[in-house]
């Protein structure tokens, strides 16, 4: 049965690739194999995903990756891998938010479970994500106007403090006010500051 998360597999020896991606297609992964990072630095991905990323991969060092992709954006979880324990690495990838850490050679079962946790971090990351797009396009459909409004309700101010704000009158806000529940579809203030908060 097909797993719900793609795998970014980077190792610089093939070997390693080839076989973990064995590993993973046999537990219905979909993976992709890289030697180098810098395939997948361009890469762009809508899926839920995670990327198996070695400690030491040739002339570059696995953090300096993390340090790239997190700069471009990506931020699916990112499982490291490693050859030895490096104690101070290891402490360094978490802080800087690495899901896991793993010796190699891997054990499958440690394996396993780091995806089953990454599969629910992507998983959580692409709600957020999408739930912030549509708050995006939704508060898109407001006038200037109406978004002044709309953040002055989100502070809890009331008509007639909104009206007093925007040298109004206290009926023309509460048409403002109307339309900005109906444009936003929502249908109460707590609705509306959840809504004003994501962004």
């Amino acid at each position: 049965m097909p797993r719900d998360l793609h795998v970014f597999v980077v190792d610089d020896d093939p070997r390693v690739v080839g076989s973990i991606q064995l590993l993973l297609r046999s537990h219905g992964y979909v993976s992709e194999g890289f030697v180098t990072a810098e395939p997948l630095l361009t890469r762009t991905c809508d899926v839920p995903a995670c990327v198996l990323l070695d400690l030491w991969l040739g002339e570059r060092n696995g953090l300096e990756v993390q340090d790239d992709l997190r700069r471009r954006g990506f931020t699916q979880p990112i499982i490291f891998l490693s050859g030895q324990g490096d104690v101070p690495s290891a402490a360094r990838a978490m802080r800087e938010g690495a899901l896991d850490f793993l010796v190699k050679p891997v054990d499958e079962k440690e394996l396993l479970d780091a995806l089953a946790r990454a599969t629910d971090v992507a998983h959580a990351q692409q709600a957020t994500h999408h739930a912030r797009r549509e708050a995006a396009g939704r508060l898109a459909r407001l006038t200037t106007r109406e978004r002044e409004v709309c953040d002055l309700i989100a502070r809890g101010l009331l008509n007639k403090q909104i009206a007093y704000e925007l040298r109004s009158s206290e009926n023309t806000i509460k048409v403002h006010r109307a339309r900005v529940m109906r444009k936003l579809q929502v249908d109460s203030v707590a609705a509306l500051v959840r809504l004003v908060s994501m962004q």
